[in-house]
């Protein structure tokens, strides 16, 4: 069995599309989703990142207010920031990028943000929602992992599924959404992590795999049964002497011996990255209803 690859960037590509067509009939209302982002200092990373998100607002119509500020911003200019974005009906959506500058406190930047416009979906607002089964901004790469499984015919209700990993940004979101008594969701999951005695005792039972670790080779081949679906979050820098920059991006996953058991897999690049950005643009568009009156899903 060789696995059929789960093309991220083409579901993405499919979404955004509908999000496009939607904004169109939002703008005919005269209604039009607003994105309001906030980058401090000059991580690299961060800068493409958000200049990614731009670009995407961009292509499907929504407005973006861009901000960026300097490494030497106050917690107190960042704040006000923050407020006048909470207050600004254009905005639908705050993004305020991470990792900030030293000295900073994201926490409370974060709490900071109105639960309406928080379209990362990491106000303990929302999260409490979220595990209580009320409608709310999910997170944005647990809610890009269901996507995929879902626009892909995967089975979700009564599988046995495992994660690895239990970030607040993956692991321990995706595992509460999965569980939920709702569609896409009512699997029996196991959360397991780099300190589980003995993961292939976990991996091999499951009908998913969900890898979200952030350490390369984490899921080997052995790990797994045949046929199982696995899902690569993780994105890790490995040097290679053979490309141009030293490195290549790898996964969680043994990619080329799993793919040979799996019945479906994610590639790494484009597998669950593409999907993070597309959900984001989501959110903004559902707050953007939400704030017009117009019923959500």
């Amino acid at each position: 069995m060789t696995a059929q690859i789960i093309d991220g960037k083409q579901v993405a590509a499919d979404m955004r599309a509908e999000l496009k067509e939607e904004v169109a009939r939002l703008k005919e209302k005269g209604i039009v989703p607003g994105l309001g982002v906030i980058l401090v200092g000059e991580d690299p990373a961060s800068q493409s990142y958000v200049r990614a998100k731009e670009r995407a607002c961009e292509d499907i119509g929504i407005y973006s207010d861009n901000n960026r500020l300097l490494s030497q911003t106050s917690q107190e200019e960042l704040m006000a920031l923050v407020e006048k974005m909470n207050k600004d009906p254009k905005i639908n959506g705050i993004l305020v990028q991470l990792p900030l500058p030293k000295g900073l406190n994201e926490a409370e930047v974060l709490l900071a943000i109105d639960p309406a416009k928080d379209v990362d979906g990491f106000h303990p607002v929302n999260v409490g929602k979220m595990v209580v089964g009320e409608k709310a901004f999910l997170p944005c790469t647990p809610h890009g992992v269901i996507q995929l499984l879902k626009r892909s015919g995967v089975t979700i209700e009564g599988a046995e599924v495992v994660i690895v990993g239990r970030s607040n940004i993956v692991g321990k979101p995706l595992a509460n959404m999965l569980i939920q008594k709702k569609p896409n969701a009512n699997a029996t999951v196991t959360v397991c992590h780099t300190r589980t005695k003995d993961l292939a005792y976990h991996t091999k039972r499951a009908d998913i795999v969900i890898a979200a670790a952030g350490r390369p080779n984490t899921v080997t081949a052995d790990m797994i049964k045949e046929g199982v679906v696995v899902i690569d979050v993780g994105v890790n820098r490995v040097e290679d002497a053979t490309k141009k920059r030293g490195y290549r991006l790898v996964g969680d996953v043994d990619f080329e011996a799993v793919k040979e058991k799996a019945s479906f897999i994610t590639p790494v690049p484009g597998g669950v990255g593409p999907m993070t950005i597309t959900m984001l643009l989501y959110n903004t568009v559902e707050s953007a209803k939400k704030a017009a009156g117009i019923e959500v899903e």
